[in-house]
This record gives structure tokens, C-alpha cells and sequence, in this order.
């Protein structure tokens, strides 16, 4: 299977849906994994970490899209900008992406889902029970965000 990790087209945006760690589970069963130049460098990951990891570094989104079978991403689809096409448009007709997809903010983007077939797998409307922790992001990313918010708020306060 060619799993695509693309970059984040939302202005502001620093996250990566997989970091280099990543990379060896998802080829373990002999995946391909493509990662699209620069994808994680707002989060500090290089590309030379992810190639270094076991992915192909790809130089644009356009071929990264069209050439995966799975798109992994964070943000729900929208308009790419240097494409000038919506990032489901990108992908192959049935395709599969796993992403927080939000369909109450973003119809448009589910009506493209059908239109091209493209099974999602939206993060967000994964249950917060027990048999479902390991899949469970959303609770991750708010336990990240107190750790973070306590060590910047750390950084911030004056000594004793």
C-alpha cells in the first residue's frame, strides 16, 4: 500500500500527521511511505529525518496526492493553493484518507468524498471509550497541549 503524509495547506498550521518515529511501523508490513517535501519542518521534523526513517521524500503535493492510496494529513481537505484544486480532487478515486475531518464546518468536502469515492476515516468521531484508546486523538493532542501550556507558562513566570 503507498501511504501519503502531505503538508498542511492551512495557513498556521504546525502540526504533521506522522512524525519520522512513524515511519518504520507503517512499513513494517512493506507499505510504501511518501512524505512530502517539508511536511514536517514546521513541527521540527527534516526531511532527511523521515528519509533517514524509511520514507520518500516527494516534491510536491500534486504527485504526492495522485501516487497514494492512503493519505494520512491533520486538518480536514480544503483548496490547495499551489495546486488550485481542492486536495480531494488530488487523490485517486478510491482512495482512502484519515484525517480530523469536522463535516459540519466543511460540507463541501464531504459531498467530494462521494463524489470520488474516497473513504474517510475522521479522527475526530472516534469514540473516547476503552476499545477505542489507541485510536482515540483527541484526548492525545489536549494532554499534549497541558504539558505544553505548563512548561511555556514556566518559561514565562519569574523565579522564586
Amino acid at each position: 500500500m503507498k501511504i501519503g503524509i502531505p503538508k498542511e495547506v492551512l495557513a498556521g498550521e504546525t502540526r504533521v500527521a506522522v512524525v519520522p518515529a512513524m515511519i518504520a511501523p507503517l512499513k513494517k508490513n512493506k507499505h510504501e511511505v511518501f512524505v512530502e517535501a517539508g511536511a514536517g519542518s514546521v513541527a521540527s521534523f527534516l526531511d532527511d529525518e523521515y528519509q533517514q526513517a524509511g520514507a520518500t521524500i516527494v516534491k510536491n503535493g500534486v504527485e504526492l496526492y495522485s501516487s497514494s492510496e492512503v493519505v494520512l494529513k491533520f486538518q480536514p481537505p480544503r483548496l490547495h493553493p499551489k495546486a488550485g484544486k481542492h486536495e480531494l480532487e488530488l487523490m485517486p478515486e478510491g482512495a482512502t484518507l484519515i484525517c480530523f475531518m469536522e463535516p459540519h464546518v466543511y460540507p463541501e468536502a464531504i459531498r467530494k468524498l462521494v463524489e470520488r469515492k474516497i473513504t474517510c476515516f475522521a479522527m475526530d468521531y472516534i469514540p473516547r471509550i476503552t476499545r477505542a484508546q489507541s485510536m482515540e486523538a483527541l484526548g492525545m493532542i489536549a494532554t499534549v497541549a497541558d504539558c505544553k501550556s505548563v512548561i511555556d507558562s514556566s518559561a514565562l513566570s519569574e523565579p522564586l
